[in-house]
């Protein structure tokens, strides 16, 4: 279909009238495309058949996969969007290759203000169902799988899903309060003691307990400006990267803003005054101050402070009330060297302060490698264990990082995966040495394959690590080429479900070459593929300075020097523990579009021989023993039979009775939004928490130890 160009107008018809005036209008207005994303998406499109491991073409195909893909993140819980909506925009699915070749984009702003006129239209739904009158003693329920849930057929059928909507997150709340009120008389102050406060002075129970419709009301009003605020640079990437989604999950573009914060990630490092921000009912929040940052060194800044406008140099102060929180950090961050100044209101006395600071090259030593030696027997005879003497170096790798850019200047400091962990492995030896060393990678989900290889040079001596196919199928082999090794006692591999990539490449080398056992949820995340990190740029537009993003593309798969893919079934654990993640669908193979399992030849290899089949045997049948006769792991195991009934669930009870029932017996069982994330720990994180699930570790960890010492034993 041949499209036809008058200029773009905006739609200000009646509810009744939308539908058509949008979609009747789209083909007029798709060829006034936006001129500046005209050479970025002709790039990304050339960039993504030419280089993709895949080698697919953009066609038909990709386009009705396009479509799919970028109405379900506009509308994932199908809350917005009516079944004739979706019929409407759908008479475009084979038109969408043809316009992002082109270069048109057009198509995802027209259906962005189309989702906004929708979500408006809910919003004012939402707003009278926030201020109804509900019975909470009615038997009914509301569907919560998204995927199964067909698009409502009518107007009248979506505004009864908000109403049950509403009603669940109403009743939730006041549940919520009747949880936080019990939390806050358990805090009451004695006779003679002065009272707990919150935020400002006010009262504990005060800052914390909100009645549910002025929560809802204003859940509601802050996501309503955030949509409103979305960038046109957030829009462009919504939809590159829904095309790019298409030919696998890892493949995405990202806009110069979300570049920066990749580099951030992988470098670990940023210029700025060192604080950690969270939003919070409209606020910019202190979260943490950076230790040994512009913020830190300054003294003034404190956790809990908010800040209310930021100026530069000696500009005028812009008030960020309610501003999104990206916008916030970019406005305070900047070259090192330079001034920022930040108006502040004092968290402990709300006391109004204007704050001058210098920006400096901050380095974020949370995320990086951390080591500690654990004393076992002190540990586990604390916990009703009997205590086993021994000691334990663990090294915890939150991710894989390296500095690119310091390693491409030649800086001595550039910060590595590689070179933190073998200090913190010398420490170790400095300290009298350990009886094992535990690598813990658990949600570490991966970052750069150069430091994967030289993190498992650390402990294999000579020999190839990891194995990578070319799109053109050639495959080749990344070696560790460096004699010797800097620890080569007992080592214990600790993965879970969202150890990914990098991580797992290191798992595998582990297995692969005999040097350790691997411990943890039944397998890792199973990410078999390599992405490479390419600027939005062509030769043509070399002397262009203008920054257009980056693509990261899946260009490679890798294998384990066996010559198994990880690829959808990841790394197998030799011991696995009770863990809920474990059943949660975070691995590769529950991800759309997911690339597929295979093996390519081994690639020749010696065995350090510090495992046998009878050793894990062994290894096993003594950590069952344990796991099954500890009643804090038959919770654990309890929590995990009801995570999986509930799991199963196509739908909850709206009635207060039941889900308050319910509530109490899941209080303690975590779900995917506990799950966290190794970026966002704080400096008083511990390196190896003492729990229940870290002390199996520790016996798994000494028994192998011990095992090794003694192989006769294993056979027994």
């Amino acid at each position: 279909m041949k499209l036809k160009t008058p200029s773009r107008t905006a739609c200000t018809l009646s509810a009744g009238l939308l539908l058509l005036a949008i979609v009747t209008g789209f083909a007029d207005h798709l060829a006034a495309n936006h001129p500046s994303d005209e050479t970025t998406t002709k790039l990304v499109c050339n960039m993504v058949q030419k280089y993709h491991i895949s080698q697919r073409p953009i066609d038909d195909k990709i386009s009705e996969k396009l479509l799919d893909r970028f109405l379900k993140n506009l509308d994932p819980q199908k809350l917005y969007f009516t079944q004739p909506d979706i019929d409407q925009l759908s008479k475009f699915k084979v038109e969408l290759d043809d316009l992002v070749k082109a270069g048109n984009t057009q198509f995802a702003y027209d259906v962005w203000d189309m989702f906004l006129q929708r979500f408006d239209r809910q919003i004012e739904v939402a707003k009278k169902q926030i201020v109804a009158n509900h019975d909470f003693t009615v038997d009914e329920s509301i569907e919560i799988d998204a995927e199964k849930i067909p698009y409502a057929k009518s107007q009248d059928e979506l505004n009864d899903r908000w109403r049950k909507r509403i009603k669940f997150e109403l009743v939730n709340a006041k549940l919520d309060n009747i949880d936080l009120a019990n939390n806050v008389n358990k805090d009451k102050p004695k006779v003679g003691e002065k009272p707990k406060t919150g935020i400002n002075g006010k009262d504990k129970a005060a800052s914390v307990i909100v009645e549910p419709a002025e929560r809802l009301e204003k859940r509601y009003r802050m996501l309503a400006k955030a949509y409103h605020e979305t960038e046109d640079s957030e829009k462009l990437e919504m939809y590159l990267s829904a095309l790019t989604h298409c030919f696998d999950p890892h493949s995405s573009y990202m806009s110069p803003q979300s570049q920066e914060e990749f580099q951030i990630a992988i470098a670990l490092n940023l210029d700025g005054i060192g604080a950690a921000l969270r939003s919070e009912d409209g606020f910019t929040t202190v979260n943490e101050v950076v230790k040994e940052g512009a913020a830190d060194t300054d003294g003034r800044l404190k956790a809990g402070d908010r800040i209310t406008a930021v100026g530069q140099e000696t500009g005028e102060l812009v008030d960020i009330m309610e501003m999104k929180l990206s916008k916030v950090v970019r406005l305070i961050r900047g070259k090192r060297g330079t001034k920022v100044r930040l108006q502040v209101k004092k968290g402990d006395s709300g006391e109004v302060v204007v704050y001058e600071l210098i920006r400096k090259k901050i380095e974020l030593k949370n995320s990086e490698v951390k080591g500690e030696i654990v004393e076992t027997e002190k540990r586990l005879t604390a916990n009703g264990t009997a205590g086993r003497k021994g000691k334990v170096g663990v090294v915890n790798i939150p991710s894989f990082y390296r500095d690119f850019q310091g390693f491409q200047e030649g800086l001595e400091n550039a910060k590595s995966t590689a070179r933190d962990v073998q200090t913190v492995l010398q420490k170790f030896q400095k300290e009298g040495g350990v009886d094992v060393v535990v690598v813990d990678l658990r949600s570490n989900g991966g970052g750069a394959l150069s430091e994967a290889i030289d993190v498992s040079g650390l402990f294999i001596d000579k020999g190839p690590i990891v194995q990578v196919k070319e799109q053109n199928g050639k495959i080749r082999s990344h070696d560790d080429d460096i004699d010797g090794v800097v620890y080569n006692g007992p080592l214990v591999v600790l993965c879970n479900k969202l150890s990914a990539s990098a991580s797992e490449i290191f798992a595998g080398a582990i297995k692969d070459y005999q040097r350790g056992i691997v411990v943890g949820d039944e397998t890792t995340h199973g990410k078999g593929t390599v992405q490479n990190v390419m600027p939005v740029t062509s030769a043509m537009l070399f002397l262009n300075k203008q920054d257009r993003g980056a693509l990261k593309l899946t260009i490679q798969q890798f294998y384990r020097v066996n010559g198994d893919s990880t690829q959808n079934l990841g790394v197998r654990s030799d011991i696995v523990l009770p863990s809920i993640l474990d059943k949660m669908d975070l691995g590769e193979a529950s991800l759309e579009n997911a690339l597929a399992f295979d093996r390519i030849p081994p690639a020749s290899h010696a065995s350090s021989e510090m495992i046998t089949n009878d050793l894990i045997s062994t290894l096993r049948n003594r950590s069952q023993r344990r796991v099954t006769a500890d009643t804090k792991f038959q919770d654990i195991q309890k929590d995990i039979e009801r995570y999986v009934v509930r799991k199963t669930r196509k739908s909850v009870s709206l009635e207060e009775a039941v889900l308050k029932a319910e509530r109490i017996q899941n209080k303690k069982e975590p779900s995917e939004a506990d799950i966290e994330d190794p970026s966002t720990r704080g400096s008083d994180t511990p390196i190896f928490a003492d729990e229940t699930y870290n002390n199996e570790v520790l016996q798994i960890s000494l028994d192998y130890a011990t095992l090794l010492r003694n192989p006769q034993a294993a056979q027994k």
